[in-house]
């Protein structure tokens, strides 16, 4: 008897729940135009530091100071120390390849061959180095023989050889970090974002794709995006320059999940506003846009497309927009600080914000048909809020247009702007010439530690793949044949000058005997 009063109070209780929704649903409707809408009361903008770049704007930097902010030369050296590590550790393991101690210069070398390649787009590896006619690139051969860029191609090493093998024991566990290998680099570049820029008040999320080959596990799969497989970055960019703020690579499902999706994991982490400040605002699309994310950003303001079959949207179909209204018609209402804005162009878009009045009187041209059936170009409304989504959400497509293309950088001083192309040849040039110098100093900033610019390197191994009693392997292997006779590495070494003769070999190219007699 007593289990029965309980069912029927819960009854009750869902009965008077279900009505007070319904209800709700019923007080609740679409507006119009001729509806005024609130306008909200928007925070200061408090930023942290001055937006821009936080350098010292007096100076002109060259294209390898500014480089050398995110390759510093603490990174550059621990490279060098992992590198020569792998390459001594493979050679212990019984791997056959000539390998000399790698310094510093001669990574900033290798450096500037990989820009130069990305400028030229050659096919294959080989073909920077090849002796046809129809390439004789001098540049490659005059700056790394084709032998020594594959040797240090195949022993980059960027963190400590024994901690990945550490790591690679942790596979299958929490404590596996999949991103281990680039750690030293990663963490590196992504202060350096922080360090030397400060974005102004407007800022947009969303993903960027790295092309990749490789087969690895956190390799992602987007069919919208011109890169469909690769890496898949989270990125925060400046909505006016596009410059990349903050980003982290996904890995994967993680651990750590507050359970209320990825979209929003992704953007909270991205968000450091101890260093940003306060009152910016966030544009995204419609995977992170959420009324529950929107609530939680606090003193950020936020603006993006959202999908009606979210948590929190509204329900109600009064006064809705029809699939048949004309291009133009607008349809809001708003649940507090939340605005939901419909807009009908060639198809229905829809959008939250937290910063927008629905209609601030806003127009934008379209083609439209008149009473005759004839298209003509005509003003219609639009909302404040997808006017402004159309205008700053584009910061990260910017600077994905930026790395893949050759557009045009701000202007400095009375200087003029350096375009991707030409900053890239500069930088080229003046990586593969620091072998050659005793190191150019690193710029010094004005918010940031001036960095150092020692170009020491660790210690060097003293070991080698081959021994001194066995043939050595030439310096250069050319596609030629008769074109590939250079003085030999290891006889160099020793103060012999003796010249070598290539033998086509299907594993090795060894010095003949009658190359190598005295």
């Amino acid at each position: 008897m007593a289990l029965r009063k309980v069912f029927v109070g819960v009854e009750a209780v869902l009965e008077e729940s279900a009505s007070a929704m319904s209800m709700n649903d019923v007080t609740e409707r679409w507006n119009d135009c001729s509806v005024e809408d609130e306008v909200p009361a928007l925070p200061n903008f408090l930023p942290k530091r001055n937006p821009g770049a936080q350098l010292v704007m007096d100076r002109i930097y060259s294209p390898l100071q500014l480089f050398q902010l995110f390759f510093t030369g603490s990174v550059v050296d621990t490279i060098v120390k992992n590198t020569n590590t792998f390459a001594r550790m493979r050679s212990e393991a019984g791997k056959r390849f000539l390998w000399l101690p790698l310094k510093a210069e001669e990574l900033y070398s290798y450096i500037a061959l990989v820009i130069y390649m990305g400028l030229l787009g050659a096919k294959n590896i080989i073909d920077y180095w090849s002796g046809k006619e129809i390439y004789r690139l001098p540049f490659p051969k005059s700056v790394m023989s084709r032998s020594r860029f594959q040797a240090i191609s195949w022993n980059l090493h960027l963190c400590d050889p024994e901690d990945d093998r550490e790591n690679s024991r942790k596979k299958g566990t929490h404590a596996y970090d999949r991103l281990f290998k680039i750690k030293p680099l990663y963490n590196n570049i992504v202060s350096a974002c922080k360090t030397y820029f400060h974005p102004d008040r407007q800022l947009a999320v969303d993903e960027r794709m790295v092309a990749t080959r490789a087969r690895i596990g956190i390799k992602q799969y987007m069919k919208d995006k011109p890169t469909k497989w690769g890496y898949k970055l989270y990125v925060l960019a400046d909505s006016a320059c596009g410059f990349t703020w903050n980003f982290f690579v996904y890995e994967g499902k993680s651990s750590l999940a507050t359970g209320k999706g990825l979209s929003y994991d992704s953007v909270m982490q991205l968000l450091d506003l101890s260093l940003l400040g306060k009152g910016y605002q966030l544009f995204m699309d419609n995977f992170y846009t959420s009324p529950c994310l929107f609530m939680d950003l606090l003193k950020t303001l936020a603006c993006g497309t959202i999908r009606t079959n979210r948590w929190g949207f509204p329900r109600t179909k009064v006064n809705d927009l029809s699939h048949r209204d004309q291009r133009g018609t607008i349809r809001w209402l708003r649940d507090g600080k939340l605005l939901f804005v419909k807009w009908m162009d060639t198809r229905e878009v829809t959008v939250c914000s937290t910063m927008h009045k629905a209609y601030d009187g806003d127009a934008v041209l379209r083609r439209v048909k008149n009473p005759e059936g004839e298209w003509e170009r005509r003003r219609i409304p639009i909302p404040a809020a997808v006017k402004d989504y159309n205008k700053y959400m584009g910061g990260v497509d910017l600077s994905d247009a930026l790395i893949g293309y050759y557009n045009h950088l701000s202007k400095a001083q009375n200087k003029s702007p350096l375009s991707q192309k030409e900053f890239r040849e500069r930088l080229v040039s003046e990586l593969a010439t620091q072998s050659s110098t005793s190191g150019a100093p690193e710029p010094s900033t004005s918010h940031a530690p001036e960095l150092s610019a020692s170009t020491s390197h660790a210690p060097e191994p003293s070991t080698s793949a081959i021994s001194a009693g066995e043939p050595c392997c030439p310096e250069y292997f050319g596609s030629d044949a008769a074109s590939g006779r250079r003085v030999c590495a290891l006889c160099k070494l020793s103060g012999l000058k003796v010249k070598t003769k290539c033998i086509k070999a299907q594993e090795a190219k060894l010095c003949s005997d009658k190359g190598n007699s005295l």
